[in-house]
């Protein structure tokens, strides 16, 4: 597999995360810890149902359990933190700290043997963080009354960051390991769910095919790209183009008729596209 390749099936989870909006408003009166264990169930199912098909199993046997307790908890620990978080501080605020990791990616992976961050990765993850920003921050007013909302947030940006720019680290371990990553978020999920949450399914049809189609893509199969593209694509252009996923669900939502068209989109649309652009630039004359 190229780089170029691998990048791109990275980027698949991307356009994935922008149907996240659309379904999770499908299926909006599922507890999210309960949502999350529904989804991540049905994600792993596709990671054995992957792993039995192509007769792989046997290279999970030699994985070491502390590669499984890292991917673990960089899945259930970012959902588990973005939830709380949402709970700790406005929607607006807590959403646009969460969405810093795109930036930390590109900032991490000049820690990584091999990779060359230039000034450009830098100023192109600035402008689509911009761009995201008219989006995601709506009407965001920070306050001190929220810090640990706001702390949540910073977690969970720096959780998601650090998990990918590792998993570029284990890229000789198989990505039919995100299979048990899913099912142990899985089972973590339920349990906190019970914890803390009343259960409840939904009462319509279009609430079982929302969560059901979570379940499939963008927490599911979004995962097992991500992993291709983090270990063997371009990772600074994939976290950059990352900041595309916020747009691109708004624009599904508006073509849902579910959110109003608002022109700071087409000025969150150029910012974007002129960082994605900057970072493959940037990538090109690195020669990566």
């Amino acid at each position: 597999m190229t780089k170029r390749t691998a990048t791109f099936i990275g980027f698949i989870a991307v356009l994935l995360w922008a149907l996240l909006a659309l379904f999770t408003v499908g299926a909006r009166e599922i507890p999210a810890l309960q949502l999350n264990a529904v989804c991540f169930a049905i994600g792993g199912t596709i990671g054995v149902i992957w792993t039995t098909a192509s007769k792989r199993w046997h290279e999970l046997k030699s994985v070491p359990l502390s590669i499984y307790a890292f991917g673990t908890v960089g899945l259930f620990g970012y959902h588990f933190l973005y939830f709380s978080a949402l709970k700790a501080a406005p929607p607006a605020e807590a959403g646009l700290i969460a969405y810093l990791w795109p930036l930390l990616i590109v900032l991490f992976s000049g820690l990584l043997p091999g990779e060359t961050l230039r000034p450009l990765h830098l100023v192109g993850a600035g402008l689509s963080f911009v761009g995201a920003a008219l989006i995601v921050a709506k009407g965001a007013s920070f306050s001190g009354g929220h810090m640990t909302g706001y702390l949540l947030a910073s977690a969970c940006a720096l959780t998601w960051s650090s998990y990918s720019v590792i998993s570029r680290r284990l890229g000789s371990v198989s990505s039919m390991v995100v299979t048990v990553y899913c099912l142990a978020t899985a089972v973590l999920s339920l349990i906190a769910h019970l914890a803390l949450e009343e259960t409840v399914w939904p009462s319509s049809q279009t609430g079982w095919l929302s969560m059901i189609a979570l379940g499939l893509g963008p927490v599911g199969a979004a995962f097992y790209v991500w992993d291709i593209g983090v270990k063997r694509g371009n990772i600074q252009l994939l976290g950059t183009a990352s900041y595309a996923a916020p747009l691109l669900s708004t624009l599904v939502l508006v073509g849902a008729g579910i959110a109003e068209p608002r022109a700071t989109l087409i000025l969150s649309a150029v910012l974007i596209t002129a960082g994605a652009g900057l970072a493959a630039f940037a990538s090109r004359q690195t020669g990566s």
